[in-house]
Order: structure tokens, then sequence, then C-alpha cells
């Protein structure tokens, strides 16, 4: 019987020059960072996709160049996320999803759909994106995961209508973001973003162990007792769940060796 599901975690993309040096030993040629990248954390997080698409076959290099068990998380383009009308996306949508991501086949993992701050919660509206959503493409699974940035949305109706769709509401750890606990989908996502590059790991070790306590909660089915939920009368069926937690905070030169420290925690037996 599992217990308990996998916890994962890393960074936000891998080609950033401060960390060659830091995080990749020196002279390590760029061509081989993915690599090296993957033989170190968990999953990463694709953010290139949110600016732009790119050819199968770039999708299909990064899957060669990672490790079994590894996965990518994918952010959608802004074209989908950023209009006014959220169910107009459908044509960004389709272009979106068939540029070749399938190519990552089982290193794929969960699709982030990220909004703009200045985006309110209006249901039918956003009823009307989640409808969208599709359950595959190519013959592979999607799992989605939606990642509000306005403070509207710390609503038992926002949950509500996330568990309807089976989407999971991210869980940003942010300064200004609002922080949604409560599990809504199949997975539970983390973007770890107030670390500091004044720390060697980003956060101090009694945070690291904050966050793997929180996250190993979530991993066997439950939900941290510190993070006050939203919708608190309803919480979500206890299940093992695979988690995924990104640190992804500002200037960033230290999130591999925050990812790195996670996983020294929640991998211990």
């Amino acid at each position: 019987m599992v217990t308990a599901g996998r916890i994962r975690a890393g960074i936000g993309g891998w080609t950033f020059e401060p960390w060659r040096g830091v995080f990749y030993p020196a002279g390590l040629k760029q061509a081989d960072e993915l690599a090296y990248a993957a033989s170190h954390l968990t999953a990463i997080e694709i953010n290139g996709t949110y600016y732009s698409s790119f050819k199968p076959d770039s999708w299909a290099k990064w899957r060669a160049a990672t490790p079994d068990g590894f996965k990518f998380s994918v952010k959608a383009s802004r074209f989908c996320t950023n209009r006014k009308v959220l169910g107009e996306m459908g044509e960004s949508l389709h272009r979106f999803l068939s540029q070749g991501l399938t190519e990552l086949g089982d290193r794929l993992g969960p699709i982030l759909w990220q909004f703009m701050g200045t985006k309110k919660f209006e249901p039918d509206d956003f009823e009307a994106f989640l409808r969208l959503l599709p359950k595959s493409q190519d013959g592979l699974p999607l799992v989605h995961v939606i990642e509000p940035r306005h403070a509207s949305f710390m609503t038992p109706e926002f949950i509500a209508l996330a568990r309807k769709y089976g989407v999971t509401a991210c869980l940003a750890d942010h300064a200004q973001y609002p922080l949604i606990p409560d599990v809504t989908g199949e997975v539970v996502y983390a973007r770890l973003q107030t670390g500091s590059d004044d720390i060697e790991t980003a956060y101090p070790a009694d945070k690291l162990d904050l966050w793997a306590q929180r996250l190993k909660a979530y991993a066997e089915g439950g939900r941290p007792d510190d993070l006050p939920a939203v919708d608190a009368a309803n919480p979500a069926p206890k299940t093992p769940r695979e988690v995924y937690a990104f640190v992804i905070h500002e200037g960033k030169v230290r999130a591999p060796a925050a990812a790195m420290a996670l996983i020294e925690r929640v991998e211990v037996a």
C-alpha cells in the first residue's frame, strides 16, 4: 500500500549565467547544464514556454538529457492567460499544447497556468477557462495547476470550482500573492518565492525544515496545520499525492542549493 506520494523539488529553468561557477562547476559546457541539473534535482519548471514556443526536437532533446523519474513542469503561454475573456483562449491553447511538449513523454509533469496580479476571480469567466483545459494531449494525461495572483481568489467558491474540474491551486509562498494551501487536484504544487541570495541555501535551515514538513504532510494526503485553509469547512479527501516544490525567488542564485536541501530533507527515510 502506498502511504505517501513522491516529493520532487527543483528550480525554474536551467540556463542562468549566475549559476555558472556556483551551481554548475566551472568549465561545464552549457550544452551539459540540463543533464547536470537533472542529476542533482528531481524536477525543473520550464519558464521559457510562457514567452515563446519550441520545436518538437527541442522537447525530445530535453527528455533525453534527463534520468528516469525526472519531471518537467511547463508554464503555459501568456497568450492563454493574459486576456480579458479567458473563454476565448481556444486558438492559443491549441497552439501551446500542439507545439511538441508531449515529446517529453513520461517526463511531462504538471502544466502551470499563471495569471497576472490584476486578474480578478470572476466565476463564470474562470469556469469557461477551466472547461477548455483538456484531460490529455496526444494520448498523454495532462495535470493542470492554476496560479492566481489576486486576493479575490481567496474564496471557497474558487476552491470548489478548482475541485470540480480537478485542477490544482498553486501554493505560492510570495510576499504579495495569495497563499492558497487547500488541496484541490491530484497533485500539490508549491512555488517558494521568498528566499534570499544572502543565505547560502536561500532559506534558513529552520524554514527549510518547516517546508519539508509541509510537503511531507501533503504527500501523505493531509494538509499542514499551520497554513489556514481558504475553505476549512470542506477538506479534501485524505489520499497520498505527488508533490512538486520549486524554488524561484528573486535573484535565484541560491535556488538550486535550496532545492537540493529540500530533497535531502524529504528523502530521508
